[in-house]
């Protein structure tokens, strides 16, 4: 069974940085879609960034230049880099991994950005 555990949430003051990861059991992330999906509180949800097989990434508009995703196959973790934080990032994250007979989410971190 495939796991997903979120981990790195918490209360930021805006300009902040914050490293969420996402640590998988239960697969491997190869040849995975890996990615980061937020909602956040009275909005619809919304996909933040993904990587893929071949280092191919998605980001969403708001947050280009400002979050990274990268991944440590050893460690079967993946990671979102999220600087110069926004109150408008506040939100719960959720981590996700599809590839073929996988698709798995994990139980959210809340990021909470506010001076």
């Amino acid at each position: 069974q495939v796991h997903l555990v979120e981990s790195g949430g918490g209360l930021v003051q805006p300009g902040e940085s914050l490293r969420l990861s996402c640590t998988v059991s239960g697969t491997t992330l190869d040849y995975a879609t890996m990615g980061w999906y937020r909602r956040a509180p009275g909005k619809q949800g919304e996909l933040v960034a993904t990587l893929s097989t071949g280092s191919d990434t998605f980001y969403e508009d708001s947050v280009k230049g400002r979050f990274v995703i990268f991944k440590d196959a050893v460690e079967n973790k993946y990671y979102l880099q999220m600087n110069s934080l926004k109150p408008e990032d506040t939100a719960d994250y959720y981590c996700l991994v599809q590839k073929t007979g996988v698709d798995a989410w994990g139980q959210g971190t809340r990021v909470t950005v506010s001076s």
